[in-house]
């Protein structure tokens, strides 16, 4: 299998050095860097790497220049898988982020690249066109209560399952993080279908619109 090939947006030349040489360290082909938002949407198209990493906060503005240059090419270019790097805990980025689609797209904290293992795992499974949300943003949003909450038909622990499966876990993944079975694991997500009304789609995507379902009940 060929490496995976990646293009590094990230405008502190230091952090993106040693962001490329982990991801060289894992096996994978740093195929570009950027350090602003315009070079980064020049790069992407020029290249068309399988995932693009990118950081929120970029010049020329300094805002969230990453962010909107990261939703214009999973428009423009859907078959480039995103992961978006924030500093911040900010669920906003994340929904703006996914729209309608949480395919080949992931939003992660700064934080999670010290876990190397973890970060190049999901790195992959976007890449893969799954999707990677950080634990702490989908803590939030499961936990959060509304009174139009369409979550509340599900129970305490198939919203423990529906998080796992926002972060982008695998049924194997989410029976060891819950020390269960992947057969329980597989009834969990079954009724989680059937009680957000996404039960007539390929299973790969009802996962993509259960967790859409997290997302908008945010």
């Amino acid at each position: 299998m060929p490496p995976l090939r990646v293009l590094i947006a990230e405008d502190q030349v230091l952090l993106r050095s040693g962001l490329a040489r982990l991801l060289e360290d894992a096996g994978m082909e740093v195929v570009a860097e950027a350090g602003d938002a315009p070079d980064l949407i020049r790069k992407v198209r020029a290249h068309k790497p399988d995932i693009a990493i990118v950081d929120v906060q970029m010049p020329p503005d300094h805002t969230d220049d990453g962010l909107r240059a990261a939703i214009q090419l999973r428009r423009e270019l859907p078959e480039v898988a995103i992961v978006v790097l924030s500093q911040f805990l900010e669920e906003r980025y994340a929904l703006d982020l996914v729209g309608e689609d949480a395919s080949r797209v992931g939003y992660l904290l700064k934080d999670r690249v010290i876990d190397v293992s973890s970060f190049v795992d999901a790195l992959q499974r976007v890449a893969r066109g799954g999707s990677a949300l950080d634990p702490e943003v989908v803590s939030r949003m499961v936990g959060r209560r509304r009174s139009d909450d369409p979550l509340d038909a599900l129970t305490p622990r198939e919203r423990e399952v529906l998080g796992l499966m926002a972060e982008g876990k695998s049924n194997r993944g989410i029976a060891e993080a819950l020390g269960v079975t992947g057969a329980a694991v597989e009834k969990h997500a079954t009724r989680i279908f059937h009680k957000l009304g996404v039960t007539d789609e390929p299973t790969e995507h009802r996962r993509v619109m259960a967790v859409l379902s997290l997302l908008r009940a945010s």
